[in-house]
Formats: C-alpha cells, structure tokens, sequence
C-alpha cells in the first residue's frame, strides 16, 4: 500500500486501484469506514482518480437540481470528492446537509445551472425535468455554450431524446444517466448509472459520475433510460416473485426468515432477497424507492415496449400488481411493499 499526498488531499492506493480520498485530514491515520474522517472509497485507477482529482482541484463547478433521497447523497458525494457543488431543492431544508459540506445552497434552479460546467438534474419524472429544465425560467438558459447537463432522473426515452436535440441547439452537452441502487447505493457511492449520450460527451463527465458510482456508456442519447427501464423490469418482477415466495413458504407453515436465511447464496440469493426480503419479512416500509415511482417505471417500460412492438408477459403482470398496490393506497410505501398487495388477494 502506498500514499501521495497534493495540498489537503491524500491518496491511499493497492495494487493499482485507489481506496481512499482523505479530505482536510492528511495527518490522520486512514479508518475502515467509508465515511470515517472524509474517507471517499472509489475504487478507481490511480490515472482515473488523478483526471478526478484535477478536475476538482482546478475548481470545476457542479449544479444539482434536486437534493432529496437521491440527490442529497450524491452532492454529498461529489463534495467529499473535491468539487465544488452549489444546489437547489424545491424544499430548501434539504440543503442543510449540503451546506455543511461547503456547498452552496441556491434559491431558484437558474442559480444553481449559472456557471458551471456540469448540471446534475435529479428529479421525480419526465414532465417536472421539461418543466424545471426547459419550462418559464429554464435553468437551461443560464448554463454556458460547452457545459453539460447530465440528467440523472428516470424519464421516458423519447424525453430523453428531445431534452438532447434541446441541449443540442444551446451548444450544450447532454447525457442521460439514470441510476439504480436506491437510497442506500446513493449514500455508500454505488450505485449503477447507465448512460446514454455521445462518447465524447460521457468521457468528458466520467469523472463526475464516477464519484456516485459506476457507471457505463450504453449508446447514444435515450439509450441509458431504455437500460434503466430493463433495469426495471428486473427489479419490479423479482421483488413480485420474492414476495410471493416468502407468502408461499408462510402459508406452507415455514418460518419466511429462515426460508430466506436458507436461500442465502444459492441460485434464487439476490441484493433484492437479501434486503427487500428482510422488510418483507419485518413489514419494514418506509420508502427506499416508493411504490409509485416503481409504477410510473413499470408504465413507462410497458408504453415503450407497445413502440417496440413486443408482448412482455412478466413485465405486464409485475406492472398490473404495482398498479393495485398503488390504488389501493400504498404508493407511498417502499415498493417492497408489494408482499401487501398480494396478501389482499389472498386474504
């Protein structure tokens, strides 16, 4: 294990990958926590962590819009990283936490797009990015010719496609790279972005993206919505199967906590066994991911398979139970919830 150290910033590598980022404390001894004395774990090579560090140490102006479950974490992130963030949130006591890092808190979203050289858009949907984005006031139009806006909500394809042709026309950089992870992927800087956009556009912004997580060029504008809408399906039909099979083993007189302690490791095991399993099982529902925002996803998917023309049996029944679950008043649940919704129809 080696460290170089550049002004306040010290560098802990092994064998070849960096493990950790030491802000403001390179007289302490490295803790094993990640979040112990500032310690940012990034896993990245020593060359990518230098185009980082140099992009932060050359003062790089990040712009978030939206800084709540996601959001707050990720600028969080970004600011432990070196970069210098200003943000704005449509609740402005979500930017407390911000603050206290050394960001700048903004008052409308125009502030937070001026002069920087990313725009990192993290909001609910499609229609409330074109409103904040490019709607009365568009934050878009204080950005400069040459920055960037990486917008990092989940929104349908054909948005994505119409917010690059828009950035496009203003001689700005466009990518779209929604995430996967949820709130604690957000927190711990692992989370998984696809994204989509012009190579040269995601070289340029990497190692932005890099400091949230790992992140992948999958094609062209539109493209990192349409994995992020696979991703989906993916994560709406397991948690769908998980519940029922925890409801399965319960009503075949099994313990599901052990049943699912059982599985541990063999071919059904899953980040979504091992952790929505347990909430199942706890009845633990405060919202990592609300349900809702699982539906509109699931929808989301559903419209741009009927463009595709393809019949997606799975993915239609897993949309078609969110769907309950939403009507019958759980859309604000963890979308783990859903072992709710198919305890009503079975009681």
């Amino acid at each position: 294990m080696r460290t170089a150290s550049s002004h306040d910033l010290m560098v802990v590598w092994n064998n070849g990958k960096v493990l950790a980022n030491i802000s403001r404390y390179r007289d302490e001894p490295v803790a094993s926590s990640r979040r112990a004395l500032g310690v940012m774990l990034l896993g990245m090579t020593i060359a990518e962590y230098a185009s980082c560090l140099e992009l932060g140490m050359t003062g790089q102006q990040i712009g978030i819009i939206g800084t709540g479950v996601m959001g707050g974490p990720m600028a969080c992130n970004l600011l432990q990283a070196g970069f210098s963030v200003q943000a704005w949130n449509r609740s402005p006591e979500k930017l407390q936490g911000i603050a206290d890092l050394g960001g700048i808190s903004c008052d409308s979203p125009e502030q937070a797009a001026s002069g920087v050289d990313v725009l990192i858009c993290m909001l609910s949907d499609g229609p409330t990015c074109d409103a904040v984005l490019f709607g009365d006031g568009a934050a878009v139009d204080a950005m400069a010719p040459g920055a960037t806006l990486v917008v990092m909500s989940s929104i349908p394809v054909e948005t994505a496609h119409v917010q690059a042709e828009r950035c496009r026309e203003r001689g700005l950089g466009y990518l779209d790279a929604p995430v996967s992870g949820g709130e604690r992927g957000a927190q711990e800087a692992s989370l998984a972005i696809m994204v989509g956009g012009e190579s040269e556009t995601f070289a340029a912004a990497e190692p932005v993206l890099t400091v949230m997580g790992r992140a992948v060029h999958v094609g062209p504008a539109g493209t990192g919505q349409q994995a992020k809408l696979a991703n989906q399906m993916i994560v709406a039909s397991t948690i769908a199967t998980v519940a029922e099979a925890l409801l399965f083993a319960e009503r075949g007189g099994a313990d599901p906590a052990k049943v699912r302690d059982a599985l541990s490791g063999g071919f059904a095991d899953s980040p979504i066994m091992r952790q929505h399993g347990l909430r199942m099982i706890e009845e633990s529902f405060a919202p990592g991911g609300a349900a809702k925002y699982q539906l509109k996803d699931t929808h989301t998917a559903m419209e741009r398979a009927d463009v595709l023309g393809l019949q997606l049996p799975v993915a239609t029944v897993a949309d078609e139970l969110f769907e309950a679950m939403v009507e019958h008043g759980d859309g604000d649940l963890d979308h783990s919830g859903l072992i709710r919704e198919l305890r009503r129809l079975n009681d």
